[in-house]
Order: structure tokens, then C-alpha cells, then sequence
């Protein structure tokens, strides 16, 4: 059994009888740990250090290797963290699939002479019962679902003071009061599993930076959606692995205005460009965002004109410039924000989808079908207007863009002549056939966001009923318990009930 104890001092507290084959120590002072003779190996790392929302910031610590250790013990150390979310997703990176995170602490007040200073703000001000709570989220909000089985106890000492209601308040530290909180790492989905996609797209964002649980909440049906539509292995395949780009996409949405552009649209947006199997996150489709995202934000709700910061685009066009790319300038977005000023935003996160995995691929020919996209525009609408004269722009627009993303965007698919021929001859029944398709599309991720709503408030409600499960459980727990700590010798005995 191989143990990472954080936080490792000259003590491990570990019953003598258990035999580790690897015992790693890490902790703040290497003379403390030279006197431990349980630690196998240890080396001093600062868990105040870290890299934020990835870990904690040291290369002997990273270097252990994922997924090597059957238990991490942190004691006496969560009190002391300053960045407690990193810590444990360090620990979830260490740890084997099954394996458990064990975090003992004492009363906030035991060791008050000594390391008060030292401890956080945070922990002075809540006393013990809310400690456990505190302690279960850092679980809760490190990886998510990608911790099991969160479990708390009280194993104080049986002459441990315990008051009740107010009067515990005025009894903290009366005694020496014990607590551990420990949960297992759970299984992360290689592969996307067919009987239930949506758990393996939330186990691979499990430690997604950049990405807030109500962003991984939002994207796992959507990316549960578009993989149902999927055909070939060749895209679901794409799919699993264009995943790993959604922290990028994040980066570049999340300084977007939420009134026009909503967290709901975000996921949108992000699901249906890593559903692409051209899309892999690379800085010419980054950057092509960028630039189309200013187009959706100063178009939303703007009809008939539309106002670009042309400082922006001139900032960005001159990084595209840089990288040798020729067509993501403002003279490609900037015609497309003005001639589709009338679409909804949702219309235009679609539309920004077909076009930003088209850049980055060095292909003469996909670069020739974005300049044919742009100047295809107005013919293209014109056609529409003159056989569907009921039409509103915003439909207009939307039948245009979709009938250019479908045949001129995708090279090989139909030549600018041809493109011009086939929609001559389409009927005014067919086109509004065509937009019915498309809007149907809609009704239905219209309907999967209810359902989604009803089912995040359900799965809140059961949060809640486990938060009031837990609560009870601490408490029995406390009334029942069997064990409790021997301050004499440091050991776990039965307690002898009166």
C-alpha cells in the first residue's frame, strides 16, 4: 500500500501494525520529517503555492506522477490552506481511481497558542460542526463528482466537552475534538460511453480549468445532444478528443457581455464548436473567435446597422497577420456583422460555429470557400427576398447563412456556380421547408434546456436533502460512536459505554 502524507511532520500518527511499501512525506520542514520514521521519502513543498484552478505549484510534487498512490492523508493541514481547491485537485491527480483522500483536524482552538496566526480567517470564524461542511466542499469544488463517497466524523476523545445549541459555542475547545473528513476519487471515463454519455462528459471535466461548475452543469446535456447525432466513429472520436480544447474556447467567452451573450449561449457556442471535427482549439480558431465573438456582441439586438470597435479588430487582425493567416481580418467580419445584423444571437452563435473551425487549416482551398462565404451574402439573400417577399430579414438571413454554411463553406461540396444554380431553382415551399428544419432544431434545444432546468433543480433538492442527511449523521454519529482518540498514547480504542 503507497501512502502521500501532505503536510508531514515529525509524527504520522498511523497504527504501527500497518505495513507500507511507500510512504512519501511533504511537507514545510525537512529536519521535522528526518525524524519520522515511517516517511519512506519526503521533500518540502509549499501547499500555499500553487498554480490557480490547476495545483499545487511544485515540480517534486507533479513528478510523483498521476494516479500513484492509494491514499492521501492531510492531518491537521486544512486549516492552514490558503488556496485549499488546488491542494485537493493536486491530491485527486496523485491519487489511483478508488483510492481515498483521509483529512483529519482538531478543534479550531487546540494548538491556539501556538499556530492561531497561521490558520485562516475563515476557519477561526466557523466552529466545528461547520468545519466538516467547509471540509466536504473543498472536495465538493475541486473536482466535483470526481470524489465518492464524502463522508465526515466526530472521533473526539470521550472527555471531549460537547454542549448543545448556544451553549457549544462557548465550549469550543474545551476539549480536544477530532473530525475527519475522507472521500474516495472516482473512475474518470476514458472513452465516451454509449448507455450514458453524459457521465463521461462530466467526468472529463471534472478538473477542467477556467470552466465554473455552472458552465460544466450547462455543457454536459448539449455535449450529450450533438453526440447522439453523431454517425461515425471518425466524429465521436473527434468529439472525445476536442473536448480537451473547451478551457481555451472558455478563455475567450468569458469576458463576453453576460446580458447579450448568457451563460446558456456560452455553453452553446462551445459544445457545438468542439462537436466539429475541424475544430481543435488551435490559435488561428482561438483568435477567429475572438474576432467573430466582437461581431455577435455589438450586434445583439442592433437591426439594420451595426457599430464594430474597429480598434479591436485592428488589434486582433494584426495578430492574424502575424500568423501568416490572410482571411480572418475585419474586411471578412466585418461585411458579415453588418449583413446579418438582424439575426437573433442564438442564429448567430450557429452561424459563428460553422465558421471558426474553418480557419487554421492551411488549406488554400477552405481559405477560398470563407472569401466565396462573404461575398455569397447578398446574392444569396437577394434570392431569398425575391421568392419568399413575406420573409422577415432575421429568416432571410438565417436560410441564407445556413444554405452557404452547408454548400460553399466546406470545400469540394459545390462550386460558386453551382451554388448560384441550385438556389435559382429552389421554390418558395422548399426554402420555408428549409426553415422550418431549422427551426425545429430549436423547439427541441429549447426543450432539452427545460428539461435540463428541471432536472438542476431536482439535483439541487437532493443536495440539499443530503447536506440535512449529513448534518444528522455527524450528530448520531456523536451519540453513538464506538472509537475515540487516546490522547495518552495516540492511539483509536473503544470507548466503554456507561
Amino acid at each position: 500500500m503507497s501512502v502521500l502524507e501532505l503536510g508531514a511532520a515529525e509524527k504520522s500518527y498511523l497504527p504501527e501494525e500497518l505495513k507500507l511499501s511507500r510512504h512519501v512525506g511533504v511537507g514545510a520542514n525537512q529536519a521535522l520529517m528526518d525524524q519520522n520514521s515511517a516517511l519512506t521519502e519526503s521533500f518540502v513543498a509549499n501547499l500555499n503555492d500553487v498554480v490557480e484552478e490547476q495545483g499545487v505549484k511544485s515540480e517534486k510534487l507533479s513528478n510523483l506522477g498521476a494516479d500513484k498512490f492509494d491514499a492521501v492523508i492531510m492531518a491537521n493541514t486544512v486549516d492552514f490552506l490558503t488556496s485549499p481547491r488546488e491542494v485537493f485537485r493536486s491530491a485527486w491527480y496523485l491519487l489511483k481511481p478508488g483510492g481515498i483522500m483521509i483529512v483529519p483536524f482538531v478543534n479550531k482552538d487546540a494548538y491556539q497558542s501556538k499556530f492561531e496566526r497561521a490558520q485562516t480567517k475563515m476557519w477561526r470564524d466557523f466552529n466545528d460542526d461547520q468545519h466538516m461542511w467547509v471540509c466536504g466542499s473543498f472536495f465538493q469544488f475541486s473536482a466535483g463528482d470526481g470524489w465518492e463517497g464524502l463522508k465526515g466524523f466526530d472521533i473526539s476523545p470521550e472527555n471531549a466537552k460537547k454542549g448543545e445549541g448556544v451553549a457549544a459555542l462557548f465550549q469550543q475547545g474545551a476539549g480536544m475534538n477530532m473530525f475527519v473528513v475522507q472521500a474516495r476519487k472516482a473512475m474518470q471515463d476514458e472513452a465516451i460511453d454509449p448507455n450514458d454519455p453524459q457521465k463521461s462528459f462530466r467526468s472529463k471535466m471534472w478538473l477542467m480549468p477556467t470552466l465554473e461548475d455552472r458552465d460544466k452543469k450547462l455543457l454536459a446535456p448539449r455535449l450529450t445532444r450533438a453526440y447522439q447525432f453523431l454517425k461515425s466513429d471518425e466524429e465521436i472520436n473527434a468529439l472525445a478528443k476536442n473536448v480537451e480544447a473547451l478551457p481555451k474556447v472558455y478563455e475567450s467567452l468569458i469576458k463576453m457581455d453576460q446580458f447579450s451573450f448568457t451563460f446558456s449561449m456560452q455553453a452553446q457556442l462551445a459544445a457545438d464548436l468542439v462537436t466539429d471535427k475541424d475544430f481543435n482549439g488551435n490559435d488561428h480558431q482561438i483568435k477567429a473567435l475572438k474576432m467573430g465573438k466582437l461581431i455577435l456582441e455589438k450586434c445583439n439586438f442592433h437591426f439594420m446597422t451595426i457599430m464594430i470597435d474597429i480598434s479591436q479588430l485592428n488589434l486582433i487582425t494584426t495578430s492574424y497577420k502575424g500568423l501568416g493567416l490572410r482571411t480572418p481580418s475585419k474586411e471578412f467580419w466585418e461585411p458579415i456583422g453588418m449583413k446579418t445584423a438582424n439575426m437573433v444571437a442564438e442564429d448567430k452563435i450557429n452561424l459563428l460555429a460553422h465558421l471558426v473551425p474553418r480557419f487554421g487549416s492551411d488549406d488554400p482551398a477552405q481559405e477560398e470557400s470563407l472569401k466565396q462565404f462573404v461575398s455569397g451574402l447578398d446574392p444569396t439573400f437577394d434570392a431569398i427576398r425575391s421568392k419568399c417577399s413575406s420573409l422577415s430579414e432575421a429568416d432571410v438571413q438565417l436560410v441564407g447563412t445556413e444554405l452557404l454554411a452547408a454548400e460553399i463553406l466546406i470545400p469540394g461540396r459545390s462550386s460558386k456556380n453551382e451554388f448560384a444554380s441550385w438556389v435559382g431553382a429552389l421554390t418558395e415551399s422548399e426554402i420555408l421547408d428549409i426553415l422550418e428544419k431549422r427551426r425545429s432544431f430549436k423547439k427541441v434545444a429549447v426543450t432539452a434546456l427545460e428539461d435540463m432546468r428541471t432536472r438542476r433543480q431536482a439535483e439541487i433538492d437532493r443536495q440539499e436533502a443530503e447536506r440535512q442527511k449529513y448534518l444528522a449523521q455527524v450528530e448520531k454519529a456523536r451519540e453513538e460512536r464506538t472509537i475515540a482518540l487516546n490522547l495518552k498514547n495516540g492511539k483509536m480504542e473503544l470507548i466503554e459505554k456507561k
